[in-house]
């Protein structure tokens, strides 16, 4: 289920790629680093189908991305004031904060620390969420252990028509998205990125 080819996305081939998504597709989509992969968070279906195509250690939780703290409530058990803080300052960006999952996020999509979400700076990433309503998995779109994708045609050539590509143009790459957790009120870096904590 390829995507169109003619350029840079808008409003109809968003409201295409949640109906691809709706109808169990797995969905590329730009973001302010790379393209990700994209299946419903809360699907541990679709979950598992995304980590058989891409070929992913179960040791490498997947990170989500949410268009709000409301959906963001979805998955985790709560988020404390120093979460809201960082949230406050980075979000929309580069920053996957991980807190405490709820019970019924996937397991795929949970480490020790937590889930890891965030909110995209790209326009496209969140009005994919917002068209889909619920939280999205934001893996990158790359076979594991093979560079991530910054055009549309790279994700066709590594995937082909497994995914239905939502083609958002070439995107900025660099370092990808910066990755903490909170100890108490302390940040700690699980990754070092793009946003400098």
């Amino acid at each position: 289920m390829a995507g169109r080819d003619a350029g840079p996305a808008g409003e109809l081939e968003v409201r295409a790629a949640a109906a691809a998504l709706a109808g169990g597709a797995i969905v590329a989509f730009p973001t302010e680093t790379f393209y990700g992969l994209a299946v419903p968070a809360l699907d541990a279906r679709a979950v598992a189908r995304l980590c058989d195509l891409k070929g992913r250690e179960a040791a490498q939780a997947l990170p989500v991305i949410v268009d709000s703290v409301a959906m963001l409530e979805r998955l985790v058990v709560e988020v404390p004031p120093a979460a809201r803080e960082l949230m406050a300052r980075h979000w929309p960006g580069a920053l996957t904060l991980v807190l405490a999952a709820r019970p019924e996020v996937p397991a795929p999509l949970v480490s020790v620390q937590g889930v890891g979400a965030r909110v995209s700076s790209h326009p496209l990433a969140t009005a994919l969420v917002r068209a889909c309503g619920v939280p999205l998995t934001a893996t990158s779109a790359n076979r594991s252990g093979r560079p991530p994708a910054r055009t549309a045609a790279a994700v066709r050539a590594a995937f082909g028509d497994e995914v239905y590509v939502l083609d958002g143009g070439t995107t900025a790459g660099g370092p990808p998205s910066t990755v903490a957790s909170l100890d108490g009120g302390r940040v700690v870096v699980l990754r070092a990125g793009a946003v400098r904590l």
